[in-house]
Order: structure tokens, then sequence, then C-alpha cells
């Protein structure tokens, strides 16, 4: 018997590889569950049979995919938009300035160095001479205090995991020192600059690095010239194993702050651990209930954002030697939602979320209101990281038309000016962004971003984007795929679902958990209100999503085959039954509950991807994952593809697309950006009808 031998789907014009059944049954609370491709949850890297599965499709995927015109033309058109100079908010320490740059179409961003205001910039870290596929990025950075040392993360490949290394700043030489194993982790230095705190897992075992379970996580102190293996052990909870820690460094370096989670919901414990010979260990707040971020100091009192009797968030304070039974508010929960917040100058700077876009508003330490930063625009904002004694802050806005440029802002003066702009391939004036409100099934309004070029009128092939989970809010950013497909005639659109952030904890509720259905809904009505409004035509739109969104994908496509003419689902959580048994899906319980319990399950089979494909006549939908994604890891995408290829779902093409050295998303390499979106935009071009120039 030969395994792959390709065969034409029941109805499809597409021959896929041929997909081995198993009979897997499992059975829970009275419900047979099958579950006929458990064995594509091998890592592909341990299981042959996998990796030939893997080949297989790729081979079918690719030998279609050049079939479809303009994907040369979207890719030499992202190639031209991607090269530009992108510079990072710059991060003060001592008298030197550190940021990254990326020069246009280099792989990696690069790390840059300033001695002073007006000195010359120089080349800290070059991750692009690491790898030679471009697939190891330079992940995170953090100076010392005084700006002579520099700690910094390396990710391979796109995994989740993280080795650190230090730097001389004066030299640019790589000291000895190597830390591996870590994952989800701060990195902060002791006061002094001669060591580190950090967060780390136990080794894995070779077979389950990338697919065994993330638990028992510590933080451990690192101090220079030591190997790690002499790391002493800061922080550990060996009887809550479930628990994750993050630590930070007091301002004045008199304390450490542990954050301890359980999942992705924001519900912390804080432990307080003194420094400087003071070791004594504090919980200040004991419950897993709120969320708690400090955010700076002064007077000898904490500044938190908490929402903590305050479900769009607010601003306390507490004495160093308090707790959260003495809190007092700095600034009151407002009408919209604070999304983050800094002690810097001698003032604080609260960014918030007003109808998922970013507005700037400052207040003295007491909380009186000092007025509102101008912004140029809808757009988004982050930054302003700083001192309490610091003079001038940094911070970014972008918009869908805008690429990121960053401002200084003095905070002596009040005045705002350019730090970094970007010179461009298009003109931003060519596009509108418009914001647009929307009923969703049960009438709950729902904002919706709609982007197009100014000479774009009547339904347009349009690229809805969503997401809908976890507290995470969708707010106008650039991206140059998305302006190749605006560049051609097509619309963008973004619809700020509830399970996002964008409207405090009731809106990320009302899309979590049992109220999850209310997600899939918020995004099929976006699609009806857009072929409705004339924005689109009913052939004529493309949804997408990553991760969560992937989800999101594959279930509405399930529910409403007839709306969508295509589909792209990325790194999609697409087994709902077993998400929690891989790598950090366990945190995941917070939005999507526990598969082992009743209440849950029979919510989650009733949208579970890859347990509701049915026989209908389903959009072209593309697929794409990533052979080294440790955070949802590629079997989801796996399975459910084979599934929908098995079922009767009409002569479209249902594809994967999986790359290799690569993961979730982060860190992956520009060429490999526009390789990957030029293939997807061009198989969702030619299914909405969207005419690419040149072809």
């Amino acid at each position: 018997m030969t395994f792959f031998a390709p065969v034409f789907a029941l109805g499809s014009p597409v021959a896929y590889p041929t997909t081995e059944t198993v009979g897997t049954v499992d059975e829970q609370f009275g419900v047979k569950v099958q579950d006929p491709y458990r064995w594509l949850e091998n890592d592909v890297r341990v299981d042959p049979k996998v990796a030939a599965w893997v080949e297989a499709q790729n081979k079918v995927t690719d030998a279609y995919l050049e079939t479809v015109p303009g994907r040369e033309q979207l890719a030499s058109r992202m190639r031209a938009l991607y090269d530009y100079a992108r510079t990072g908010v710059p991060e003060v320490a001592g008298d030197r300035y550190f940021f990254t740059r990326n020069s246009g179409l280099q792989n990696q961003a690069v790390l840059y160095v300033k001695d002073g205001k007006d000195g010359a910039e120089r080349v800290l870290i070059d991750p692009n001479a690491w790898a030679k596929d471009g697939a190891t990025a330079l992940d995170s950075w953090v100076p010392s205090k005084d700006g002579t040392k520099l700690i910094y993360s390396i990710q391979d490949g796109g995994s989740d995991w993280r080795t650190v290394k230090v730097l001389d700043v004066a030299t640019g030489k790589t000291m000895d020192d190597e830390i591996k194993w870590v994952k989800f982790s701060a990195l902060e230095w002791d006061k002094v600059g001669q060591g580190f705190y950090y967060s780390r897992f136990p080794e894995p075992d070779k077979e389950g690095e990338f697919q065994s379970l993330n638990t028992d996580q510590e933080i451990r102190y690192h101090l220079l010239g030591t190997p790690q293996a002499d790391d002493p052990l800061i922080y550990a909870t060996p009887e809550e194993p479930q628990l994750n820690h993050v630590a930070q460094v007091a301002d004045d370096g008199s304390f450490l702050l542990v954050t301890s989670s359980s999942g992705t919901d924001e519900r912390y414990r804080l432990t307080m651990i003194g420094l400087n010979g003071d070791e004594t260990r504090r919980v200040i707040v004991p419950d897993l209930l709120n969320d708690w971020s400090m955010i700076g100091m002064s007077g000898g009192r904490i500044y938190f954002v908490t929402n903590k009797d305050a479900p769009r968030l607010r601003i306390v304070s507490m004495a160093i030697t308090g707790s959260e039974s003495a809190l007092d508010t700095v600034v009151a929960e407002g009408e919209s939602v604070i999304s983050g917040a800094s002690v810097v100058g001698g003032r604080l700077v609260v960014n918030y979320l007003q109808d998922a876009r970013n507005v700037v508003k400052l207040f003295d330490l007491a909380g009186k209101p000092m007025g509102e930063l101008p912004l140029p625009g809808i757009g988004s904002v982050g930054g302003f990281d700083g001192d309490l004694d610091s003079t001038e802050t940094f911070f970014s806005y972008s918009s869908f038309n805008r690429p990121t440029t960053i401002y200084r802002y003095d905070l002596t003066s009040g005045q705002v000016t350019p730090w970094a702009e970007p010179k461009l391939a298009f003109n931003p004036d060519d596009y509108t962004v418009e914001q647009r409100f929307y009923a969703s099934k049960d009438g709950t309004k729902v904002p919706m971003f709609i982007v197009k070029k100014k000479s774009v009128t009547g339904p347009a092939p349009t690229l809805l984007y969503g997401y809908g989970g976890f507290n995470i809010s969708l707010t106008p950013g650039f991206s140059p795929t998305r302006l190749a497909w605006l560049e051609q005639g097509g619309v963008y659109a973004q619809a700020s679902l509830r399970g996002g952030g964008e409207y405090g904890k009731a809106w990320h509720d009302a899309g979590r958990l049992a109220n999850k259905q209310n997600v899939f809904d918020d995004f099929i009505a976006a699609g009806e209100y857009l072929i409705a409004e004339g924005v689109t035509g009913k052939d004529q739109l493309a949804i997408e999503g990553r991760s969560n969104g992937g989800l999101l994908v594959g279930a509405v496509v399930n529910q409403r085959p007839d709306l969508f003419a295509a589909a792209h689902a990325a790194v999609g959580v697409m087994d709902m039954l077993r998400f929690d048994r891989f790598t950090a899906g366990r945190y995941w319980v917070d939005d999507y509950g526990y598969p082992n319990k009743e209440a849950d399950f029979q919510t989650l089979i009733r949208y579970s991807p890859y347990h509701t494909i049915r026989k209908a006549d389903y959009p072209a939908v593309i697929v794409s994952t990533a052979d080294t994604d440790d955070r949802v890891v590629p079997g989801h995408s796996f399975k459910y593809t084979a599934r929908l290829q098995a079922t009767e779902a009409g002569d479209k093409p249902h594809l994967i697309r999986i790359e290799t050295r690569a993961g979730h998303g982060s860190g992956k390499p520009t060429d490999k950006i526009i390789e990957e979106f030029s293939d997807i935009y061009a198989f969702l071009a030619n299914f909405t009808g969207l005419k690419v120039a040149g072809e």
C-alpha cells in the first residue's frame, strides 16, 4: 500500500494526499467523540509518518499555488512596501539610547546604541548573521541602569524557548554567560548591574521539547560570570505547579515584586521580596482575582493599574509597607479602558482605549488632570518608558495607513517632536480609515474599522479580520502585506469582537467560556453588515484570523460556509477538547474552559472547528501553520485540514501551508513573511475576484 497515494477528494478538483484514519474514540460525559486523526498530533521532528504527511501536503499546496495568478506581483509589491527603515521606541539607560531598526528588507531588526543625544549611532547586535535562513531573532533586550551592560534573549526558529546572553556595551562583546530554558519571562537587572532575575521551566526531554506542558516555572537570579547551574532559586511554588511567576525589580531597588498567575486571564497574586540584605517575603495581594500592574514609585508609594472594583481599570497607590487592603485611588475608572500607564518625569502618562483607538491623558501624581497628548489621528500608541526624574520619554504612533513613527515627548516643555519618521513608497493620503458600528445577533453594537483607497467605490473584494479573545484589543496598525491588498483595490475591515479588551472586563467576559458563541455571532454579523452596506459583494468576502483568530475562522466557516468566498485560518486552536494537553495550552482554560468539566465540554464540542466540520458547500480555505509552533502546536491545523479534506465540503480547494523553521509568528524573517502572505493573499484574491495589477 502506498500510504500517500494522491487521490481526488470527493467533489474536489484538487488531488489531496490520502490521510490514514485510526479508530480512536473517547467517551466523555456519555458522548462518544471520534478522533480519527489523533496520530497527527505527534511532533513532525519525531514521527516519520507525520513528517511524510507534511511533505505530501506541502507538495500539493505548492503545486496549487503555482497556478494562482498574482503571487509574483504581490510579492514584488510587498518587498517594495517593506523596504523602508523601521525604528523601534528607544530606551534610555545612563547617557545611552538603545533602539532597534530594520533598514527595510533585513530579515531581522538590528539593535543600535547612541552615546548621548548627539552621539553617533553604532550597531550593537545584528542577528542577521546568526542563521543562514534568517530565522534566528533578537527577541528582548534590557540595558543595565547605567547603560554599561545589556541582557538579550535569542529566539530560534520561531520557538517560545529563549536563550539569554549578556553583552558589554562599550566593547560590543558578548560575555560568557548563557541562560537556557527561559520562556514567558521578564529579564530584570538588579540595581547595581551585577546580575539579573529571570523565569525558567525545567529542562524537558528531547521528544517533549516542543509539545510537553509547561509547569513548575521558577524565578532564579544569575550573578554575572557564574554558571547557570549555580543560579540560586528565588521563588517557586512546587505545591502549585500550574502557577507562572514573573519578577520585577522596584525602581529604587529595595524589593522584588513577583507576579504569579495560573492562566491568561489577568488574575494575579503579588509577593514582595526584600532586597539589599533584607529578604523578607510578604504577600501583598493574596488572591488570584484581579489584574495588577506595577507602573512606578514615588514618595514611598507604589503605583498600580488594577481592575479591582473597576472593570475598565483605575490607577491606585499603596505604601511600600501596605497591601491590597490599603489602597488610595489616584485616577478613577472612566468611560474608556486604561490600556497602559507609566510614572515618568514626575507625572502619570495614561493610555486609554476609546472605541478601540488610543487616547493619551496626563495627570500629576495625585491624580489631577494635566491635559491630553495630541496625536496625529485615529491610531495606536505605545511606549512612554522612563524614570521618575526623566526629562524626556518616547512613544510610537501608527495607523492602518501610517507606518510607525517615533516621537519624543519633552516632559519639561510639553513639546512633542518626531524622532524617527519613515520614508514611504506610497501616499498615506490615498487611503481612508473609517470606524463604523454594527449590530450583532443579539443587538450588541460592535465597532469595526474599514480601510480602503479613496478611489474605491461600490462593492469590492474585502478581507475581514478578527480575533475576539483573551482580553486582547485589536487597534489600528500598519501592515505592508495588507497595504499590498489595499493597493489592488481591495478593502480591509477589522472588527473589535467581544472577548477582546476594547471595553474592559465586561466585553471580555461576554466573549469567553459559555459566551464564546457571541464572538462567532459578532464576526458573522460583521460579514453580513459589509455585504448589506455594499462595502463588498456576496462572493467577494474573505476572512482571516490568527491563533485564537484561527479558531474563530474555523468555527464561523463551519457555521456559515455560505457567507464567505474564502478563508485563511492561521496557527489556529482547532481541537477544543485537547488544547490543554500541549505546551501553553493549559493556560487557555481561562477563556475556553476545561474540556474535562461537563458544562465546559458541552460548550466546547458545539463549536470546536475540528469536530463541527460538516457536509456543505464550503468556501476556499487555506490553513497555515509552522513546524516549530510550540504555542499552538501544529497538530491542531493538521487534524482540522485532514478532516476537512475528507469531508464532502464542496469543490473549492481546502489546503494547508506548513512553514519550516518558523513558529507562532514572532521572530519570523522578512523574506518568509513576504513569501507567506504573497501566497495567502493571492489565494484569497483569486476567490474574491480581486484583480492584481500586472497579472
